[in-house]
């Protein structure tokens, strides 16, 4: 396969992906702007939205003011933000584009009908209602493209490069969800366990669809020790970093045997993978959950950064 090819199909997954995990964010969000002041809404909220996604300074670049509406239409609908929800499609839309018969057909449908279906939407005329539908019709465009390339793509090279840029990209978004909840968004004043935490992890949980999972696997109520443990370690739960770099390293595998040859990236995939399953919560608290993020994800830059080195140049 031609490496142009393959960084097409890589990017279109990742960008995909995060135009979905923007739409998650802005969701919650939503949900945390809405608490009342005497229930422990401190309005730092949308920043925080900004801080989520890596925005913040290009953020304040273009506006002054920090709101719901200002963040919404930078995050959601700005042609100069690369990484909002309207660019994002955009940009997958050109990928997918370029690689049009790499990719079925439904795929193409699923991504050529949201871009055609984008243009429908003005941010100027929303409500808060309608922003809403929105962002719930941006999950339902994730889904579908991912569902389509999961049924009905051949298990080649093409699904293996799409594959891992969902899962690179999944990884560090789980990953940054986290640590902000940890470090900006819940105030000093507030212990953990309060009332403001409780709320603020259960729309944390809801933003990577894995409320009922928790109580499915840990069947008590919420507790900051077994949700992070839930999105960093357990297999189980398919936005885990565990489970990102599982389907990481087997997908990187298959492309090690299909053109015959192991390099950096299946090493340090594997490496990475190793630390997770021989970490347990515990020791990550120990240590700082801040710091033991913040490693993952300089860990998670250098291997996608071998991938493009490996196969995408």
């Amino acid at each position: 396969m031609l490496s142009r090819t393959a960084d097409n199909l890589y990017w279109v997954s990742r960008y995909v992906e995060r135009a979905e995990f923007i739409a998650r964010v802005l969701d919650a969000t939503q949900r945390l702007s809405t608490l009342p002041a005497a229930y422990g809404g401190v309005g730092n909220e949308w920043r925080t939205a900004l801080l989520t996604v890596g925005a913040s300074e290009a953020y304040d670049e273009s506006f002054t003011e920090v709101n719901e509406r200002n963040v919404t239409t930078f995050l959601a609908f700005s042609s100069d933000n690369r990484s909002s929800i309207r660019s994002c499609i955009e940009i997958a839309r050109q990928n997918a584009r370029a690689v049009r018969t790499a990719i079925t057909a439904e795929m193409w449908e699923a991504i050529n009908g949201a871009y055609l279906e984008l243009r429908k939407y003005d941010s100027v005329s929303m409500s808060r209602e309608q922003t809403g539908r929105f962002l719930e019709w941006v999950k339902s465009v994730s889904l579908a493209f991912d569902g389509s390339a999961y049924r009905s793509m051949l298990r080649s090279d093409s699904y293996w490069f799409s594959r891992l840029g969902v899962y690179i990209e999944r990884a560090d978004n789980t990953a940054r969800i986290l640590d902000v909840k940890y470090h900006l968004l819940l105030p000093e004043s507030e212990r953990v366990g309060s009332s403001l935490d409780y709320f603020q992890w259960s729309t944390i949980l809801r933003e990577v669809s894995a409320l009922t999972a928790y109580h499915w696997v840990y069947r008590e109520s919420l507790k900051p020790w077994l949700v992070a443990d839930l999105l960093i370690l357990n297999r189980q739960m398919p936005r885990s970093l565990a489970s990102s770099y599982e389907n990481i390293v087997r997908f990187l595998d298959d492309l090690g045997q299909r053109y015959g040859r192991q390099g950096v990236s299946q090493r340090l995939s594997r490496s990475i993978l190793t630390r997770l399953e021989n970490t347990t919560i515990n020791e990550v608290f120990k240590t700082g959950l801040h710091e033991f993020i913040d490693n993952f994800i300089v860990d998670n830059n250098k291997l996608g950064s071998a991938i493009t080195d490996q196969y995408l140049v």
